[in-house]
């Protein structure tokens, strides 16, 4: 049955196909300012977890039996030159499949291509919509290949950009070349981002945005307004601006270090919307507490992170990041983490004459604040996490992965391994929990 489906899944996905093979009969490589941009990407994530004993489980628990999900998802990236400057985006994507556990139970969630939604079955939706606007500040240009979301041609090398439009926050903040796409690197959702960030976006990740930047050779800043969801976790966005959304503010810092290059990116977040309070909950009931009853506006959330990447070699590179919130009130979109601290290393395959391959291992430490702690201990349930008791101690989460090109900037195969400990921050359920995944992702 697993098999049909997945089967099902591809079929829809060919129906892309003809349209990338059209633009790209059209528009072919230039050095020149392309007028269109057609790619595409498939990425289908086997994972499979192994049974493991606990003492006892909650309604969010990771569950104890062996389990094999499969995600999928597929997406078209289109886009047109209007004038000087000035472009226009729509990514229609398909998506489908699970996560372990339905995403329950784990902080640091093994898969980033999965959310947390209530079916199985691919559903076709519009990603982003946006329009772009690159303002020159300099006569010098650098140009560009056409990539996802980019138009092939010159582009200023130092500019000013507004984009509006439906967006991915995470495509303009807290960017890191070595663990940042789950579809390509590390897969855990706790190494893709600064945990401690609950970025701005729907159940899929998307949200209508406005974004200003300054980009030079050394320095960038960023600035975005983002709507978030009418509920935690939601899919409908609140579109009351005066009484909710999320502003980020990113700085990034590049330079050279014998040579070798590297950035450092300093991001802060405040989010206000009708969110519920731990302390407040645990007021109303000291047994399982409902934090939802809590609700109100006016409510906040606020923290920041750092991010640093730095080549150390021509074929090996690593990454830092921490990253913290004020954890009072709930976690509202992205994971239920208060506090995370991660690091890893990438190194490329040239040694074994695979120059394109990349082998990575990365370990990420993540906590919840007091009152949070304090809520869960309590048996509240957040979007993600609920054991019905708490023990608490920080979740781990080590990964390592081997991603091999197959064909030349167009198929990739990818290995991983994920052990963890912790899950959902429960000393009671240790583990370990043992993940072993394998990816295919196919670009055009």
């Amino acid at each position: 049955m697993k098999i049909l489906k997945t089967s099902a899944l591809f079929l829809l996905v060919q129906a892309f196909s003809p349209l990338v093979l059209l633009a790209q009969n059209q528009t072919g490589p230039t050095k020149g300012n392309d007028r269109f941009s057609v790619h595409a990407q498939t990425t289908v994530i086997n994972q499979f977890k192994p049974s493991f004993t606990a003492p006892y489980s909650g309604p969010n628990s990771l569950s104890t039996q062996k389990e094999s999900q499969t995600s999928i998802t597929s997406t078209l990236f289109l886009g047109a030159r209007l004038w000087r400057g000035a472009s226009v985006w729509l990514d229609p994507e398909i998506a489908g499949g699970s996560g372990l556990s339905q995403v329950l139970g784990l902080a640091d969630a093994t898969n980033g291509e999965t959310f947390r939604i209530g079916t199985l079955a691919p559903k076709l939706y519009v990603a982003r919509l946006f329009f772009r606007q690159v303002i020159a500040l300099s006569r010098t240009n650098t140009y560009g290949e056409s990539n996802f979301n980019q138009l092939g041609g010159s582009l200023p090398e130092r500019y000013l950009a507004f984009t509006v439009g439906k967006i991915s926050a995470a495509d303009y903040f807290d960017v890191n070349s070595y663990s940042h796409d789950p579809r390509t690197q590390f897969m855990s959702w706790a190494l893709m981002s600064n945990g401690g960030w609950d970025y701005p976006a729907n159940t899929r990740g998307y949200t209508p945005s406005v974004v200003a930047e300054y980009v030079s050779p050394r320095h960038e800043l960023r600035y975005s307004f983002s709507l978030v969801p009418l509920v935690a976790n939601g899919s409908t966005m609140n579109w009351d601006i005066n009484k909710a959304g999320s502003h980020t503010l990113e700085y990034t810092h590049h330079h050279d270090l014998a040579g070798h290059p590297g950035s450092v990116r300093a991001l802060g977040f405040f989010t206000t919307t009708n969110m519920g309070n731990y302390r407040e909950s645990l007021i109303l009931s000291t047994d399982k507490p409902v934090i939802e009853n809590t609700r109100r506006y006016g409510r906040t959330k606020y923290g920041g992170g750092i991010n640093l990447e730095q080549e150390l070699t021509q074929q090996l590179g690593g990454f830092v990041r921490a990253s913290w919130n004020d954890g009072h009130n709930e976690t509202w979109v992205f994971t239920e983490i208060d506090h995370s601290a991660s690091a890893g290393l990438v190194m490329k395959g040239t040694q074994w004459k695979r120059e394109n391959d990349n082998l990575g291992l990365a370990f990420v430490a993540s906590g919840i604040s007091r009152p949070h702690r304090a809520y869960l201990a309590a048996g509240g349930q957040g979007f993600m996490l609920g054991d019905g008791q708490l023990n608490y101690a920080s979740e781990h989460l080590t990964e390592v992965y081997y991603r091999a090109e197959l064909a030349p900037d167009h198929l990739f195969l990818s290995g991983a391994y994920q052990l963890i400990t912790n899950p959902g921050y429960n000393h009671d359920r240790h583990g370990p929990v043992n993940v072993l995944s394998v990816r295919v992702h196919a670009r055009i």
